[in-house]
């Protein structure tokens, strides 16, 4: 396979593109192969290629939980203590407890082919018509080419669980380089049964 961003195939096919507005009234989205928790309606999403959803994330600040051991602390660590202790992170990445992993280009290909694979089959598992399937493979196809052009912009989680074989979930910044957020493949997601 050459590194042109036109040489990917997961499946063969062509891209289809189109872009729609989508928001969930379900309270959560799991991804299906991991069953790990990915989003939820607090987020809106917006559907783009009929294939990702898009959400734009935060920046938060989160204090840190102090334990209290029990122990005799000196003056000096007392009054470290008592100073506020905070780390900034992103609120869907912070909220689904998703943990950092990292690709190269060939490895996420790889990686990808095979999750695709996956994704099929449990669309196939659960009654999805040869349409759905093969509509499905081809806008994913399209759709892997636009992050295979840029990659480097990436950066990539995986669920709680560290699934290997589960969602890599992508996490990019909008042209104002300040907003970031994430994308989520469509057929990977199901409503969490609450």
């Amino acid at each position: 396979m050459g590194n042109s961003s036109s040489d990917i195939v997961l499946f063969g096919g062509t891209d289809v593109n189109g872009e729609h507005n989508w928001s969930s009234n379900k309270s959560g989205e799991q991804d299906i192969i991991s069953g790990d928790e990915i989003l939820s309606d607090s987020y809106p999403m917006k559907e783009i290629d009929g294939v990702v959803y898009e959400c734009d994330c935060k920046m938060i600040t989160e204090e840190l939980v102090q334990v209290n051991t029990g122990a005799n602390a000196s003056a000096e660590e007392a009054s470290e203590a008592l100073d506020d202790q905070a780390i900034t992170v992103n609120n869907i990445v912070h909220s689904f407890r998703l943990q950092p992993t990292s690709f190269d280009k060939k490895t996420y290909l790889s990686y990808l082919k095979s999750y695709m694979k996956n994704v099929k089959a449990k669309m196939m598992e659960n009654g999805a018509d040869g349409a759905t399937i093969t509509d499905f493979e081809k806008k994913a196809q399209g759709y892997a080419k636009k992050i295979i052009a840029n990659f480097k912009d990436y950066e990539f989680y995986v669920g709680e669980s560290m699934n290997i074989d589960g969602m890599a979930v992508l996490l990019n910044y909008r042209e104002d380089g300040t907003t970031p957020y994430v994308t989520v493949w469509k057929h990977g997601l199901s409503e969490m049964k609450v």
